[in-house]
């Protein structure tokens, strides 16, 4: 059997397991976000007069679509990892293939009444949503998809409990790959070759979910398959001390998900007060007409998320990994494991999303230009939401943590907290700082329920603080330097580089981060961080390019 498919060896130290899984999971949601982004180049050309509408009927059952998503999967992915988890770290294998199988048969279930009744309901939700007819093929079509979604969910929430996040991550890019074929080939043959009907090619576009989900079921059918033989071994070495009825086992990971469900909704209901708050307040504080509100919306919320969530991504991937591993810790009381697990997962967030965040915020402007067009404005917004990115992406790191170590009030509290400082500053930041406000209101909610978080883990785990600030340290002084080469760079090429063709600032992008990238490559593996945090494996490469 493929080592890669096994459950993870017991060679492989915590701190290398969790290098290994948040690799996988950042190459699996940066490729799947970059051809989220990209595909819309030629699909919208393709629709041709029609692009708009067609892109806002799509929109529009997304929207409506992802929430069907929510409900019916009820943050399960994340409960079943941690009880995988805490099952696993007790020996009680065959309780955790219990719950899953049991999880599956309650998911399958629920994917066949939610997609029922986004069937049937289609076309009131259509009139709702301000679609029309036109939107009711769309929305049956992402019906079928929900009938798939809530088992695939368990599982990947079944292999990250079980630390094995390859299959979890290669679902993830084949269904965005088999997606995204699907929806340019067919509209390709219907818009192109057809007779140009952009309703069937919307309709299409959207079937295009459920397509790439079932590569991405089929990706995790294969890898359960193969790990069947090693698992039925864990499961007759079992302790079998645990008697729990199937029924207890269900209710018990639903009230794991619902905590899941609301501290992971944070980032999306502060964005909501933003949409539901804005224009109005500006409304009044200033004489903008509503259209030039609606682009100013777009411009600080809209446009800067396809960029920010990138980065956000990497702090949700580490999130991900680390999960089962603080689980698993946190249910042998392993306390002395527990503290350098959080210790080594702030290190890896401040690793890993420094160098991006200022690297981002160093080519806003091309970067801006690249996705949307030529815009003081935009690239000063999209440097605001970078800092903010920062903020949000610790958010989720520092929550799915303070979650595995069982202390889901804690989270849910601190951030009813932010939720509270960001509703009162709302109103004075917008009338003070206009378009700027909203986003310094989300910074400053956000920077309260983080302060509030990572004071609480520490008082559960007391990990080395004094380190971890070291370390942190290091990393910025690290990232200031690759911003300082990155800039040289930036300066040098833009000489004979144009940042308003999109065309040259994307050869300026790709220059400047390869420089970037090997500036803070380099000074990782040369101060031996990069060893300290991703495990002694990284000497290998070290030694391959001969930096001493």
């Amino acid at each position: 059997m493929d080592n890669q498919t096994q459950p993870v060896s017991k060679e492989l130290t915590n701190q290398e397991k969790m290098a290994r899984g948040s690799a996988w999971m950042t190459a699996s949601n940066i490729i799947s976000r970059l051809l989220g982004a990209v595909y819309i180049i030629p699909w919208y050309a393709w629709m041709g007069e029609y692009g708009k509408t067609a892109n806002g009927l799509m929109n529009m059952g997304y929207n409506v679509y992802a929430l069907f998503l929510l409900v019916s999967t009820a943050g399960i992915p994340a409960a079943i990892a941690k009880q995988v988890a805490h099952y696993n770290s007790l020996n009680e294998y065959q309780t955790s293939r219990q719950l899953f199988i049991r999880a599956l048969q309650m998911m399958a279930i629920l994917g066949v009444v939610f997609a029922g009744l986004m069937y049937i309901g289609s076309p009131w939700l259509a009139n709702a949503s301000g679609g029309g007819k036109d939107l009711i093929p769309t929305m049956q079509a992402l019906s079928i998809a929900v009938l798939v979604f809530p088992c695939m969910s368990v599982i990947r929430g079944y292999f990250q409990g079980n630390q094995e996040m390859m299959p979890f991550a290669l679902s993830q890019i084949v269904e965005q790959v088999a997606r995204v074929f699907y929806m340019l080939l067919t509209v390709f043959i219907i818009m192109k070759l057809g007779k140009g009907d952009y309703v069937a090619a919307v309709t299409q576009s959207t079937l295009a979910a459920f397509v790439g989900m079932l590569a991405g079921f089929a990706v995790l059918l294969y890898f359960l398959q193969k790990q069947k033989v090693k698992m039925d071994v864990f499961v007759e070495r079992s302790s079998k001390e645990l008697n729990v009825a199937t029924k207890d086992l269900l209710i018990e990971t639903v009230k794991e998900a619902i905590p899941f469900i609301i501290v992971g909704s944070g980032v999306t209901i502060f964005k909501l007060v933003d949409q539901m708050t804005f224009v109005k307040a500006m409304e009044n504080a200033t004489s903008y007409s509503h259209e030039h509100l609606i682009e100013l919306f777009s411009i600080f919320s809209a446009n800067p998320d396809k960029l920010t969530m990138v980065v956000i991504a990497l702090a949700t991937s580490i999130a991900m990994a680390g999960l089962p591993l603080i689980t698993e810790a946190a249910t042998i009381k392993d306390h002395i494991g527990l503290a350098k697990l959080t210790n080594n997962n702030i290190q890896l967030f401040a690793f890993v999303m420094f160098p991006a965040t200022f690297g981002m915020m160093l080519l806003a402007y091309p970067l801006n230009t690249l996705f949307y067009s030529p815009d003081s404005l935009g690239t000063k917004l999209l440097i605001q939401a970078c800092i903010a990115g920062l903020l949000l992406g610790l958010y989720m790191l520092a929550s799915n943590m303070l979650q595995g170590m069982y202390q889901n009030t804690a989270a849910i509290t601190y951030l009813a907290i932010g939720f509270v400082v960001k509703l009162i500053l709302q109103y004075p930041m917008i009338r003070l700082l206009e378009v700027y406000g909203p986003l310094t209101a989300t910074m400053i909610g956000f920077g309260v329920s983080c302060f509030l978080i990572v004071r609480k883990i520490h008082q559960v785990t007391r990990f080395n603080i004094s380190l971890t600030a070291r370390r942190t340290l290091l990393i910025f002084i690290m990232t200031m330097l690759m911003v300082i080469a990155a800039g040289i760079a930036r300066f040098i090429f833009g000489l004979v580089l144009n940042t308003d063709s999109k065309f040259q600032s994307f050869i300026l992008i790709i220059l400047v981060a390869a420089v970037g990238g090997a500036t803070y490559g380099y000074l990782a593996l040369k101060s031996r961080l990069a060893d300290k945090l991703l495990g002694n494996r990284v000497g290998d490469l070290r030694r391959k390019l001969k930096i001493k």
